[in-house]
C-alpha cells in the first residue's frame, strides 16, 4: 500500500513568519481563446501570470499547483472574458481560501487585426502588444486593459528649420523678379528643390484603461481605432505607392512632439467610458541617440499614477 505523499506547504510552518503581498508563478505560456467587441474570438499564444497574497504570518507557502490546473481549465475549456477571468480570479481564493483573500491574474499576447491601407483598399494584418490584468481583493475585481499603438511622429521644429533651407535654396536659384511657372515646378520636383526634409520616427502610444464593471469582453479593437485616429499617422500594414504618397501627407498635416501625441490621446480617451486611463508616449528620435517621453493619467482618486 503506497505511503501518503507529503503535503510540506500545508503541514510544515514557514521558516520565518511574515505576510507575503503576491506570491505564484510567471512566464507560463498556453494558448487562450480571446472574446473581443465586434470581433470574432482569435486564440492568441499568450504568457501568463497567477499570484494570490498571503495573509497567514505562519504559512508555509501556496499550492501552485491549483493556480496551474486552473490556468489550464481556463485555456481548455473557456474563452477569455471578463467573466471567465473574475471566475478563475475566484477560484484562486477559494483554494487557498485559508491563507489568502486576494489574486491576480495577467495576460501578455499579440492580438491581430487587419488594418486597411490609406488609398490603394489593400490589407494586412498588424499585431498590436497586448495586457489583460485582473486583480480582485475584498472590495471587489479590476480590470485593467492595455495596448500599445505604433505609429509615426514627424518633428515640428526639424518641419519649420528644412522649410527655411528650401525657402533660401528658392531665393538663391530665382533671383529675378519674373519667374517661369514651368521652371519653378520643375525645380521643386528636384532633389536640388528640397534640400532638407524633415526628420520623423517609429513612435509607440501605450495605453492603458480600467474597464468598467459592465463590460463583457474586451474593447481591444476600439481602443486601438481610437488612438490611430488621434494621432493620424498609424504605422501602415499593405502599402502601395498611393499609400506611401498619402502617408508623407497625413505626416506633413499632423507635425507633433511627444506633448501633442499625449494631450491627442488623453483627449481621446477622456470621450469614452473607461474608469481611469494611463498613456506613455514614446518618440524614438531619429535625431538624437535618447527617446522622448510624455506621460498622462485621468488624475482620479486611487487611479493610475505617472
Amino acid at each position: 500500500m503506497p505511503h501518503q505523499m507529503p503535503d510540506i506547504a500545508s503541514n510544515s510552518p514557514a521558516q520565518t513568519e511574515g505576510n507575503i503581498n503576491w506570491v505564484g508563478m510567471s512566464e507560463i505560456e498556453m494558448p487562450i481563446l480571446l472574446d473581443s467587441q465586434d470581433e470574432s474570438p482569435q486564440r492568441v499564444s499568450a504568457k501568463v501570470e497567477a499570484f494570490v497574497n498571503v495573509i497567514v504570518p505562519s504559512a508555509k507557502g501556496i499550492h501552485m499547483s491549483r493556480l496551474f490546473l486552473r490556468l489550464d481549465e481556463l485555456s481548455t475549456e473557456e474563452s477569455l472574458s471578463p467573466v471567465t477571468i473574475s471566475q478563475a480570479l475566484n477560484d484562486f481564493v477559494a483554494s487557498h481560501d485559508d491563507i489568502s483573500d486576494q489574486a491576480q491574474i495577467s495576460f501578455k499576447f499579440d492580438y491581430h487585426l487587419r488594418r486597411a491601407s490609406l488609398l490603394s483598399g489593400k490589407k494586412g494584418w498588424k499585431a498590436y502588444p497586448t495586457t489583460i490584468t485582473a486583480t480582485k481583493s475584498p472590495s471587489g475585481i479590476v480590470l485593467d486593459l492595455g495596448i500599445e499603438v505604433p505609429y509615426s511622429s514627424t518633428c515640428p521644429c526639424s518641419a519649420a528649420l528644412s522649410r527655411q533651407l528650401i525657402q533660401q535654396a528658392f531665393v538663391d536659384k530665382f533671383s529675378d523678379d519674373q519667374l517661369d511657372k514651368a521652371q519653378v515646378v520643375e525645380w521643386l520636383g528636384s532633389t536640388e528643390g528640397i534640400v532638407a526634409t524633415p526628420h520623423s520616427q517609429r513612435s509607440v502610444a501605450q495605453i492603458k484603461v480600467r474597464l468598467a464593471e459592465t463590460v463583457s469582453d474586451y474593447p481591444i479593437k476600439q481602443l486601438v481605432d481610437l488612438i490611430e485616429h488621434s494621432v493620424q499617422t498609424p504605422v501602415q500594414a499593405a502599402v502601395k505607392r498611393e499609400d506611401e504618397q498619402e502617408f508623407a501627407r497625413l505626416n506633413a498635416s499632423n507635425l507633433m512632439f511627444c506633448e501633442d501625441a499625449v494631450r491627442r490621446v488623453t483627449h481621446a480617451l477622456l470621450s469614452q467610458t473607461h474608469q481611469d486611463y494611463w498613456v506613455r508616449i514614446n518618440h524614438y528620435e531619429s535625431l538624437h541617440a535618447h527617446d522622448a517621453v510624455a506621460v498622462a493619467v485621468k488624475g482620479i482618486d486611487g487611479g493610475f499614477t505617472a
